[in-house]
């Protein structure tokens, strides 16, 4: 049995980036900062990339500093660098869940909304 299961809850570090493509797909991208429990540490932050409906919901409703929760699966995109040619790599969420955590006047919804990704 195996499991790629990530849980995380905190604010987005910035607007999302949202893309549209011809096929009708549409995905968003963003940073999540997740609070550590020592309130001297930095947060950690991951990237994060929503498909399908629930990237529209990201879009419309998470701003900046918004307070939200992600569930999905961690991925690693790779690529090689134009410069040296090393291969490279970058820990990814690919997010199936999105729960608007924050008020109504931080979201522009009602708190607790979650929208999963079945699209």
């Amino acid at each position: 049995m195996s499991l790629n299961l990530v849980s995380l809850v905190g604010r987005a570090g910035r607007d999302p980036d949202v893309r549209y493509f011809e096929s009708g797909s549409v995905v968003c991208n963003l940073t999540l900062a997740v609070n550590r429990r020592s309130k001297n540490d930095e947060p950690d932050w991951f990237s994060l990339e929503i498909w399908g409906k629930t990237a529209e919901i990201a879009a419309s409703y998470v701003r900046k500093g918004s307070l939200i929760g992600v569930t999905g699966a961690l991925k690693f995109d790779r690529w090689q660098d134009r410069g040296t040619g090393a291969q490279r790599s970058k820990p990814v969420i690919r997010v199936d869940r999105l729960d608007l955590l924050g008020s109504k006047r931080d979201t522009e919804a009602n708190a607790g909304n979650s929208y999963d990704d079945q699209f």
